[in-house]
């Protein structure tokens, strides 16, 4: 295991670079958390993010600097989340449901805060009602996005981040 002295991406780098994996898969996800601990989910998804490797969800988590990488999100997380749920993993299932809540928790903090700005908090109130519907009723969600968005047309704040 790597010294905790040396900073986490640079752990990471070096992790990355003794086996360099095509996707970050399950079995990759929880072996990183285990090598490079203590590290936050965040943080690490944050650092995997930047080097573009592709993610597998649930492990990839919820982007939302835009409406359509929120989408795409929610509807992959939907994916794992259904199929979770009809095989019986439920903790696989809870998991997903704690990354979109993870999630929606950010956007809602970024939506009060008052530095930030004003049309970037009114994206994120929108995006945190995205999230609620998700977690309200995650199978609903895709037919319930095409209908806002249709409604929503220009409406829609900002899309961009």
């Amino acid at each position: 295991m790597a010294s905790a002295s040396k900073s986490v991406k640079k752990r990471l780098g070096e992790y990355l670079a003794a086996a360099p994996p095509a996707a970050i898969t399950e079995a990759i996800w929880r072996d990183m958390l285990t090598h490079l601990s203590p590290v936050s989910e965040s943080y690490l998804r944050e650092l995997l993010r930047a080097t573009g490797l592709p993610f597998e969800q649930p492990y990839a988590g919820i982007r939302q600097h835009t409406f359509e990488e929120l989408e795409e999100s929610l509807r992959e997380m939907l994916g794992v989340y259904v199929e979770s749920v009809a095989g019986g993993n439920r903790e696989r299932a809870r998991y997903c449901r704690r990354q979109v809540i993870g999630a929606k928790d950010r956007a809602k903090w970024m939506a009060a805060d008052e530095k930030v700005a004003a049309e970037k908090r009114a994206q994120k109130e929108e995006m945190v009602r995205w999230m609620m519907v998700w977690l309200e009723n995650p199978e609903v969600f895709p037919a319930w996005v095409e209908v806002r968005k249709r409604v929503a047309g220009e409406d829609l704040p900002e899309k961009g981040a």
